[in-house]
């Protein structure tokens, strides 16, 4: 069983200091090259009682916009704007987001496995990344809409578990979510 997403949340819990913690010191802890960890905890934020915060989603979703444009780029190193990792979030609503995440994540972890690799890897790893881009585009839109920021987040992040544990079958789920998702927004508004 892999703890790969434990030990990323590990590492967003010693990074917190002080009244509140930056996007700054969030790459600090994870590692300027580490896409996936990033990938993963910006969304599991705006999954989190965090989200409660206004602005949170649509700051996800800018900084997953620009982490997805780098990976589809082929960058190897992260570059975030001042303004971006300047952002902060209080100490306090990160550690009840983060203790409130390690039952589902735990959970989570006892089925990843390293199972149909090839579609971690390029070309097929530009689906979902594309797609992902897409959804990163309406996430701004997505806070008037209650909890559809946090479901289109859930998908990002589990996307982002497949990647960091080289699980092709789970990052397969996440794409078929990602092409339902548009269909289920456009239900709930027009029918809503």
């Amino acid at each position: 069983m892999s703890h790969v997403l434990s030990e990323v949340l590990d590492q967003l819990d010693r990074s917190i200091d002080g009244d509140s913690v930056s996007v700054e010191q969030i790459l600090e802890a994870l590692g300027e090259r580490s896409f996936a960890s990033l990938l993963l905890i910006f969304p599991l934020i705006a999954v989190s009682p965090a989200s409660a915060v206004p602005g949170v989603t649509a700051g996800v979703a800018v900084i997953v916009f620009l982490l997805v444009g780098q990976m589809i780029l082929g960058r190897k190193y992260v570059w975030l704007p001042s303004f971006v990792r300047r952002r902060c979030i209080s100490s306090a609503a990160l550690r009840k987001g983060t203790g409130w995440l390690r039952k589902p994540v735990a959970f989570v972890e006892r089925g990843l496995k390293s199972r149909l690799t090839f579609l971690v890897h390029r070309p097929w790893l530009y689906v979902p990344l594309c797609l992902i881009l897409l959804l990163s585009m309406f996430m701004p839109f997505m806070e008037l809409i209650p909890t559809s920021g946090s479901i289109a987040s859930a998908i990002i992040a589990l996307f982002a578990a497949g990647l960091l544990t080289r699980d092709g079958a789970v990052v397969l789920v996440s794409l078929l979510l990602l092409s339902v998702l548009p269909m289920l927004f456009w239900q709930v508004a027009t029918n809503g």
